[in-house]
């Protein structure tokens, strides 16, 4: 609807409201309607006027179709094109899975000679083996198929979490005394096959990219420039520092050496300059971006400071507002360096998606392996290099996991889970899962628990002192244990909390500080009572028992802070076969199912009173962060079959 304005002129109501052709070309009829009545009005199809119109609306539809593209295309839950959607993913931190490799646990093998005699043979371990990460490992049938090792074998190190397994291979006939031993042990492996090329760099440019052309890269293996200098890939370039893991030794440290049988390696942060990010320009085309570090001189040259943008001097009223020049990040190493002058050699898998899913039983052929000793001196060399040829490998189950390119929907929904959490621990869950994924070479957690922590306030009142808790909101209490050799519980070595400080250092927000403390251990017997069903062996059933409650009390199935709930250990007694009914204890809380605290000797120090801590048939643990443990179960557990008597 037009409106009048000063001096009688009419102000024209224009609104765009047409997204297509015909809504376009009809809106433009109406406005010559409305506005010119006398100028135009013949509206026949063939008419130059009309062929205007209709020009004019051909424009907005085209216009208003590509706008709408645009708008569409920059939103990640609303992106049909690959390329925009790989991009926005990227902006969100996630990369996409161009191929996603199978994985499959190996079992890696190793002859040992024996040594000693009589009563005192034992394996050799001087000539135990470390293979190093990265063994390749072909399939007997698909010469395309191609694994490799994720981590390092260690045939010299046995834990909980990394065990050596150790058999006799072969005995002397006259003696009947091991000739060599045979040692297995498990490590991960995935799919890929290593491509190599190269990339020649002259004057250094800012933030330099190249880019690998491949319809099935997996991800980047190693960059090395002419030097013979790594680059690092890290998740950006902001990140300067990334784990790296030394052997626990005495040249390493002198202090943690002395845990180095449950330790082998310690995880220390690493500073460098020279690192890379890669992302995925579409399903074909992976890119590669460098740092902005350009210039020769020092950062603290380049960097803004008191020197370069203004005096801070008193009384300078036209500096205090000075500006910093952000463009003098863009010339520091900051964001790491730029290749310049160098050719560098790029190493990076391909995978076969599904077809690297290959059957149990079918990678035997060692294709690529480096191993060494600890220290060959004085070592037989005729048996070093049998026990090198001896390595082999296969695996037990089949491999799984691999698998094609992600599915545009699966883009969409893995990159808005990724930015939410940011691999970042934020909550209680997140500090303990990073604590279970510590990888096993550095330590093992075998049990974490999370608590806020608080300071004691002592008031006096009246005379007397009143001890009251308040949290503090700036520090986190991280209560650890770990296994033995024998899968029981312990405190964790120094060294391997030292690694665990190191590791969640990467992860943890800066305002938060953890103090990682020694959860306590209360090691407990049981004993019980019951009643065996007519017609049934009476010592079998009580053996089912036992192996109900040994089931049940498995240290894998318990937390720290878990309370025992007496009715739960009632019922799974009473489901076992055989069982009548389980006997309650007396008024005097004699006989029955009675749980008590086991400690000094061969068990945990901590003194602990079952009976105060029982509360309506819960057995509550210590207010102190504790767990309950029954550490020798088949002395520990005892049980009783009694008469019904009348």
């Amino acid at each position: 609807m037009a409106k009048k304005v000063k001096n009688d002129l009419v102000q024209k109501d224009v609104k765009l409201v047409g997204r297509d052709f015909g809504q376009f070309r009809k809106n433009l009829i109406d406005f010559s309607k409305n506005y010119f009545p006398n100028i135009f009005n013949d509206f026949n199809e063939s008419s130059p006027g009309m062929m205007f119109m209709e020009m004019a609306s051909y424009v907005g539809d085209v216009l208003s179709f590509y706008t709408d593209t645009q708008l569409r295309e920059s939103l990640l839950s609303n992106a049909e094109e690959k390329t925009n959607l790989f991009n926005l993913a990227a902006a969100y931190g996630y990369k996409p899975k161009n191929v996603v490799p199978a994985t499959v646990t190996l079992d890696v093998y190793q002859l040992l000679p024996a040594k000693g005699s009589g009563d005192s043979v034992r394996p050799d371990y001087d000539y135990a083996l470390t293979i190093s990460q990265g063994m390749q490992v072909g399939s007997s049938e698909n010469n395309a198929t191609n694994f490799i090792t994720t981590t390092q074998v260690d045939f010299s190190t046995s834990s909980s979490f990394d065990p050596t397994e150790v058999s006799v291979y072969s005995v002397d006939e006259n003696t009947n005394e091991p000739i060599y031993y045979l040692l297995k042990k498990k490590v991960k492996a995935s799919s890929g096959r290593v491509e190599t090329t190269t990339f020649t760099f002259n004057e250094p440019k800012i933030y330099d990219k190249i880019k690998l052309t491949n319809s099935n890269i997996i991800r980047i293996r190693r960059i090395t420039d002419s030097d013979g200098d790594v680059w690092t890939e890290v998740p950006y370039l902001a990140q300067d520092t990334v784990f790296e893991q030394i052997e626990n030794n005495e040249d390493s440290s002198q202090y943690y050496n002395a845990y180095s049988g449950e330790t082998p390696y310690l995880l220390e942060l690493k500073r460098v300059p020279k690192r890379f990010i890669t992302r995925f320009e579409d399903e074909q085309t992976m890119v590669i971006q460098f740092g902005a570090g350009i210039s020769a001189n020092a950062d603290e040259e380049i960097i803004p400071n008191p020197d370069n943008v203004g005096s801070a001097l008193y009384n300078i009223v036209g500096d205090l507002d000075q500006g910093i020049d952000p463009s003098n990040f863009l010339y520091t190493k900051t964001y790491g360096v730029a290749p310049s002058n160098t050719t560098l050699t790029v190493e990076y898998l391909v995978g076969n998606g599904v077809a690297d899913n290959v059957p149990a039983k079918d990678l035997t052929n060692i294709t690529s392996v480096i191993t060494s000793l600890k220290n060959e001196i004085n070592l037989d060399t005729t048996l070093i290099n049998f026990v090198k040829k001896s390595v082999a490998v296969t695996n037990q189950e089949p491999a799984s996991g691999g698998r094609s390119n992600e599915s545009m929907d699966e883009i969409r929904n893995n990159a808005m889970a990724y930015f939410a959490a940011q691999n970042r621990t934020v909550t209680r869950e997140d500090y303990v899962m990073r604590c279970y994924a510590l990888p096993p070479q550095f330590g093992s957690v075998a049990k974490a628990y999370l608590v806020q922590d608080y300071q004691i306030e002592n008031k006096k009142s009246d005379n007397t002192t009143v001890s009251s808790e308040i949290p503090n909101p700036l520090a986190l209490n991280l209560y650890t244990l770990g296994y033995d050799s024998n899968k029981k519980l312990k405190a964790l070595n120094p060294a391997t909390k030292n690694n665990l400080k190191n590791y969640i250092s990467y992860y943890r927000l800066l305002t938060d500080a953890v103090n990682i403390k020694d959860a306590h251990i209360i090691n407990i017997g049981l004993d019980f009572e019951i009643l065996v069903l007519p017609n049934y062996n009476s010592n079998e059933v009580l053996l089912r028992c036992i192996e109900a409650l040994k089931e049940y009390f498995n240290i894998d199935n318990w937390r720290i802070n878990e309370p025992i709930q007496l009715s739960k250990l009632y019922v799974l007694l009473d489901g076992v076969d055989g069982v009548q009914s389980v006997i309650r204890p007396d008024k005097d809380g004699v006989g029955g199912l009675q749980i008590h605290n086991k400690f000094n000797g061969n068990y945990s120090p901590n003194k602990y009173s079952i009976k105060n801590a029982t509360k309506y048939g819960v057995i509550y643990p210590a207010k102190d962060p504790s767990i309950f443990e029954i550490k020798f179960p088949n002395t520990d557990i005892r049980g009783k079959v009694v008469t019904q008597s009348f």
